[in-house]
């Protein structure tokens, strides 16, 4: 079998929820060894946001396939002196704990360059390691808010979240991708490095087309709904059989063929109100009305038959269950079986694996399930375990 880009590599991380194990998860995907580390009884609290996965939990079994899971109490005596063997073998240290948690067990990475200076240790916090929000708690919902997202997300009237934690996979790819940066660094010159990734960073520089867009005092783009806040027609548009299919005119080349060969009303290609996506921005709510009246006529599957024709971008409004079946991923042989406590599950391939080998696709782990494995390889013996776990440190 082809060797993985990470073979060899090692990972211990302390995580929870979704920033750190979609990082980790991903470090997995190309061959890392990751030990996750998790506290005794009940682990990683996202085991138990739902029941979703015959039993085990939609965000659970999304980022932590391919891991192996080690229960530690960190705060025992014990369990703190497995984590520092744990952690003097691997390349790489990857937490999310509560600001200044890492660093009180002895995970700095002044502390760990120390002892090691090809050590590359990754931090994913909230809003960073100073400043005045430092200490202040920051799920995925509270940082699409402190970042603005969502006064650009929703409707006129009312504002809405992402249906996805876009602040934490906006860090978790952060953090994947510095990591991925650090090891080839670390190649070149031996040395190891500190690497901060904050939920708040992600979610801003994701929000940078926004911030210009409203530069030096000017209006930020409103919240429209569905639709694209400055380019218009850009978004979902109600047929006549009840349904909406989403469409996009990007330049006047699209707006002439859309008018022609979609709503047939060429006239509307030179109307002045019209006359370019800033006045179509301005206009959208009169335009949309053109549009619909068109459209009440035709059915979803003639709308969409008249843009493939027209060659203008559109797509329909899937549901989730839409996607479970998505034709093209159908097609592509995007879906693979991976092993858990609860049975096969299906998850999706890695977008953008090179060909040169095949992702680990390894199962999601029980908790503790490799405990007894991972402590054996470095010196502890089945009676010096079962004592572990007596005490608790384990």
């Amino acid at each position: 079998m082809p060797v993985r880009p990470l073979d060899g590599i090692t990972v211990v991380t302390l995580e929870h929820a979704i920033a750190a194990p979609f990082c980790t998860r991903q470090l997995a995907d190309l061959g890392a060894r990751v030990i996750k580390i998790e506290r005794p009884g009940t682990g990683d609290f996202a085991r138990h946001y739902d029941e979703r996965v015959r039993g085990l939990a939609s965000h659970f079994v999304w980022t932590n396939r391919s891991k192996e899971s080690v229960t530690l109490d960190v705060k025992h005596a014990d369990g703190a002196r497995v984590l520092e063997q744990l952690v003097e073998r691997a390349d790489i240290v990857v937490q999310n704990l509560a600001p200044g948690a890492a660093a009180r067990l002895g995970l700095s990475y002044e502390t760990l360059r120390g002892r090691d200076a090809a050590k590359i240790v990754c931090d994913i916090s909230g809003y960073g390691a100073d400043g005045p929000y430092r200490d202040k708690k920051a799920y995925d919902l509270l940082v699409q808010s402190e970042s603005g997202f969502l006064s650009i997300t929703g409707s006129e009237d009312e504002p809405a979240k992402a249906g996805c934690s876009i602040a934490d996979i906006a860090a978790g790819m952060y953090a994947y991708s510095n990591v991925l940066a650090a090891l080839i660094q670390r190649q070149r010159s031996g040395e190891g490095c500190h690497i901060e990734v904050s939920l708040l960073d992600a979610m801003t520089e994701w929000m940078g087309f926004a911030l210009y867009y409203a530069f030096d005092g000017a209006p930020p783009p409103p919240r429209t709904g569905a639709a694209h806040a400055t380019i218009y027609p850009y978004g979902p548009f109600a047929t006549g059989d009840g349904r909406s299919v989403m469409l996009g005119v990007q330049n006047e080349r699209e707006w002439q063929a859309f008018c022609e060969r979609v709503l047939a009303r060429p006239e509307l290609a030179d109307d002045e109100r019209f006359a370019g996506n800033s006045a179509r921005v301005r206009s959208r709510h009169e335009l949309k009305g053109v549009i619909e009246q068109v459209f009440s006529t035709l059915t979803a599957e003639q709308v969409v038959e008249r843009l493939d024709t027209a060659q203008i971008a559109n797509a329909r409004v899937n549901t989730v269950a839409d996607v479970w079946a998505h034709p093209q991923l159908a097609a592509r042989d995007r879906w693979a079986q991976i092993d858990s406590p609860a049975g096969s599950v299906p998850a999706m391939l890695p977008p953008g694996a090179p060909g040169a080998f095949s992702p680990a696709m390894g199962a999601v782990p029980a908790l503790g399930e490799h405990t007894d494995a991972v402590l054996g390889e470095i010196g502890y013996d089945t009676a010096t375990i079962a004592a572990l776990r007596e005490a608790g440190a384990v």
